[in-house]
């Protein structure tokens, strides 16, 4: 279940990839189509959300910034490194 962080109230324009950028700002570029190339990125909203390790963050249908925890897979009889030794 996802848990909102910010509020950023994003609409979404056609044609255009939403996300948060390093800083923690969303930003928007423009989608490769049919042999077109992309453009840059450009920023939409200052949030500056700090990220926790062991989340996911997404924009999410209402506009604003969200995370969920990120499934991992539990190693089976530990990890590649412990075997290796």
């Amino acid at each position: 279940m996802a848990q909102k962080v910010a509020k950023a109230g994003i609409k979404r324009a056609k044609g255009y990839l939403y996300y948060l950028d390093k800083k923690g700002n969303v930003s928007r570029a423009k989608m490769a189509r049919g042999g077109k190339k992309g453009g840059k990125p450009e920023m939409v909203v200052k949030v500056g959300v700090k990220r926790e390790e062991g989340y996911l963050y997404f924009i999410d249908k209402q506009g604003d910034v969200s995370r969920a925890k990120m499934a991992r897979r539990k190693a089976k009889g530990g990890s590649k490194k412990a075997k290796r030794r």
